[in-house]
């Protein structure tokens, strides 16, 4: 017997907002969070703007002991703590007590790069013969699963614990992983989530990519342009997202709230073939992922109310927009509204699926859509498939009862999720 799979419990830690409150302040209202950082020009960075969390002072101590923040490195573990610890508490939930362990609840919380920081200082330590100087933290701050480490031992989780790491694709990855092992009853309910390290050593591989933008270092805000004509490559960023995902029998007999419904979702690989590359997808095999998920969601296109897209501000944004099209079998004013939240965050990388869903649970609680920024010069390519109107430029009052979202990432891999407002 499957079970109906619901979201109880949201948090997060993005460049333009800090907790859901600010979070959701940002996004309807078209704030961003993205701004120039004199390190990234310092050390000859093509692309001198960002999107990163500004953590307030005092902020971390509410999630780590005095002990774990006296050498701490790793910007993705404070980012996914935060989120994390968040979403839990949001949930109404609480860490057991240090002697329980509560076997029903686990955690998938994915990263691609932890600990850059940290690695660093070790291997400059270790060259100069100080190997005992590194610390007992060194390991964990920098293994993937440092995070989801940290997590389970602050909430006692006793399921199954583990990170995930598929690219840009890792966050929503995370939400499917979470929604099969609850669905199929291995557990109550998941944590799942991503989070991705912020700074130079995280953002100069894709720097000398030169898929970075490079034109708009003294306008920041305008950087990140999705599905724009003048896009000229993403805007790096950090962060995490989080949510808690929880049977509906067991959400109902605690009296949580209930964000959305849970429909389904699919997964998948281009294989990189027929236009697939490491960087590139294979057109054929996001449209039958768009497909799948639709189809294992038992809803039919014309429900689908909105669309939260990849869409990272670079020349593949109108074939993502015709490989919807395609799948959805949806043109012109028939196509649902679509959006890329990385006009307001920049592309927070494995982090990006987890922020981004946080985004669109917001639209169907909130009743909302929200509208890209710096969304002037719509690419004619996509204003081929899509009505005008489709690409919202401001935030709309809507009923949303059916949202899409999806990521792709490098190594041709996808991901697609369906969610409902609850009923």
């Amino acid at each position: 017997m499957k079970h109906r799979v619901v979201i109880t419990g949201m948090g997060v830690c993005a460049p333009n907002g800090i907790g859901l409150k600010a979070f959701s302040d940002a996004i309807f209202s078209g704030k961003s969070g993205i701004k120039f950082h004199q390190k990234l020009a310092d050390l000859n960075f093509g692309c001198q703007i960002a999107g990163q969390p500004e953590i307030p002072e005092g902020m971390l101590e509410n999630y780590f002991t005095a002990l774990q923040l006296r050498d701490l490195q790793s910007s993705g573990i404070e980012y996914g703590m935060i989120a994390g610890v968040d979403a839990w508490t949001d949930a109404g939930l609480a860490p057991t007590d240090k002697d329980t362990v509560d076997y029903d609840s686990g955690i998938v919380f994915g990263v691609s790069l932890l600990g850059a920081e940290k690695f660093r200082s070790a291997i400059y330590l270790t060259d100069e013969g100080k190997v005992r100087r590194l610390g007992s933290t060194s390991v964990v701050q920098t293994m993937a699963s440092g995070i989801s480490a940290y997590l389970g031992g602050y909430l006692g989780c006793g399921n199954q614990v583990t990170t995930n790491s598929s690219a840009c694709t890792t966050g929503l990855e995370s939400v499917l992983m979470g929604y099969e092992r609850v669905s199929n009853g291995d557990a109550v309910r998941m944590l799942v989530g991503s989070c991705n390290d912020s700074g130079p050593y995280i953002w100069g591989g894709f720097d000398a990519m030169r898929v970075l933008t490079k034109k708009y270092n003294e306008d920041p805000e305008a950087g990140s342009r999705p599905m724009q004509e003048d896009a000229n490559g993403f805007v790096p960023g950090a962060g995490a997202g989080a949510l808690v995902l929880e049977t509906l029998e067991s959400a109902q007999q605690r009296g949580a709230k209930i964000y959305a419904e849970i429909l389904g979702g699919a997964v998948n690989s281009g294989g990189q073939r027929n236009g697939g590359t490491m960087t590139a997808p294979n057109s054929e095999a996001v449209q039958h992922c768009i497909k799948t998920a639709v189809k294992n969601a038992g809803v039919s296109a014309t429900e689908i109310d909105t669309i939260n897209g990849h869409l990272t501000s670079t020349g593949m944004c109108p074939t993502e927009i015709a490989n919807w099209s395609e799948a959805l079998e949806l043109k012109g004013e028939d196509f649902p509204y679509i959006n890329s939240l990385k006009s307001m965050t920049g592309h927070c990388l494995a982090a990006a699926g987890s922020i981004e869903t946080v985004a669109t649970i917001l639209e169907l609680e909130e009743g909302r859509v929200f509208g890209n920024i710096n969304s002037a010069h719509i690419h004619p390519e996509i204003l081929e498939r899509v009505a005008q109107g489709k690409v919202l430029t401001q935030t709309i009052d809507m009923p949303v009862k059916v949202a899409a979202k999806a990521s792709f990432g490098f190594g041709d891999v996808n991901c697609c999720m369906i969610f409902k407002k609850f009923e």
